[in-house]
Order: C-alpha cells, then structure tokens, then sequence
C-alpha cells in the first residue's frame, strides 16, 4: 500500500500557525468570589478591560437567525448593560431587524484578548419603546445621529456617491436638529438567560464560569470544562 507524502504546509498555514495568543500576564479570576448577578461581574470586568487598554471593549459580536433558521453575525456597540439586560441598536428594517422580528431570541460575544477574557451571553430580544430609542440615541454623537438618519441598512446601494449624498444629507440635518426622530431607529434589549464568564490561562485550565437563569429570578451558577 503506497502512502501519500505529506504536504508541507501553505505560507497561509504557516502564518497561521506562528501566531500567539495572549502574550502577556492573565489576570487571576476566582469564580469563588464572584458575585451572585451577573451584570455586576460584567460590569467589573468591563472596566478591568478598559483599564487594561483593551481596544473598543464596548463592541461585541451579535448573532441572529432569520425565519428559516439560517445564522448571521455581525459587530455592534454596546449601549448599556443594567437589570434590564444587554442593550444595542439598530435600524427595525435592516437584517438583523428583521431576523429578531421572525425570531427574538440572539446571542453576544465579548472578547478582551488584554487579559485573555471573553463573555457570552444568551436570551430574547425585545424592543424598548421608541422614546428609550430616541433618548438613547440623542445622548450620542451628531455622527451616531447622522449615521441613522441615513438609514437604507443593509439595502443594496448603487453607487458610493449615492452614499455620499445622503451622508451629507444627514450630517447637516443632524446639527440643525439634534432631536430629529429616526423613525426607525430602534433599541433592542437581550434578557439574558445564560451568561458565561471565561478567563483564559496560560496552561489551558481556563475557568469558564456560567449563570443560568432560575425560575425563582436569582441566578444557579456553575462550573464548566474548557
């Protein structure tokens, strides 16, 4: 029986292969001492990332299912973290609007790669009412403001001048009137009913920490193999 030689690996596979992770000193994470809720640990660990000088620690990968089932994923801005649950935006009429219209439900990642971190969190997604949308939206940026006056997300554009227009468009509306509704605008909230709190280490004996929501509304908390 002959034997087929092996190949010697691609400049991609070797590229690939010489990259490192989390060349620098983790942190210790004790799942012992964590709090009972989990927004109070995210919210810790947000601002260890921020202290660490994770880049744009504030944004987070969003993944949806449209009607049939099929996933998406994307990055997005974090908006606020509170009893309430995760909170994002984004146009109702764009994809990913219209895949939590058919199904509700969606999942973030977080990863902080400064100290080795990433946290995960799943459960329905609700609209909150469109003032909460407009509030929130108000309290930013006359770019975040321009950027949804814009609108169109995830049309099919036909030109990059067609943008152009309408970005201009935007901006000059969006310093004249810094309270302009963007109709459809709209702030979603993940309640969350899993939360899981991975901290990586330099031996691979990662502690991955996860909340589960109880029917009681406290929260059952539990160890898991990396």
């Amino acid at each position: 029986m002959t034997t087929t030689p092996p190949q010697e690996p691609s400049a991609f596979q070797q590229s690939l292969r010489a990259q490192r992770v989390w060349d620098t000193e983790l942190p210790e994470f004790d799942p012992a001492g964590a709090p009972a809720d989990p927004v109070a640990l995210f919210h810790g660990w947000f601002t260890d990332a921020v202290a660490a000088h994770q880049p744009e620690p504030h944004t987070m990968a969003l993944a949806t299912a449209d009607a049939q089932g099929t996933p998406d994923v994307r990055t997005v801005m974090l908006h606020d973290v509170d009893g309430e649950g995760w909170h994002f935006a984004s146009h109702a009429t764009s994809a990913k609007g219209r895949q939590l219209a058919a199904r509700p439900q969606a999942a973030l990642h977080f990863y902080w790669a400064a100290q080795g971190r990433q946290v995960r969190v799943r459960g329905p997604v609700r609209a909150a009412p469109h003032a909460d949308a407009l509030a929130d939206l108000h309290a930013r940026s006359t770019g975040a403001l321009a950027a949804a006056l814009v609108g169109r997300q995830s049309e099919i554009l036909d030109t990059y001048e067609e943008l152009e227009r309408a970005s201009d468009s935007a901006w000059e509306r969006a310093a004249a009137e810094p309270e302009a509704d963007a109709p459809s605008w709209t702030l979603y909230v993940l309640v969350p009913e899993e939360v899981e709190f991975f901290q990586g280490d330099a031996r691979r004996r990662h502690v991955r920490l996860r909340y589960r929501a109880a029917r009681n509304g406290g929260w059952a908390r539990e160890l898991m193999w990396p």
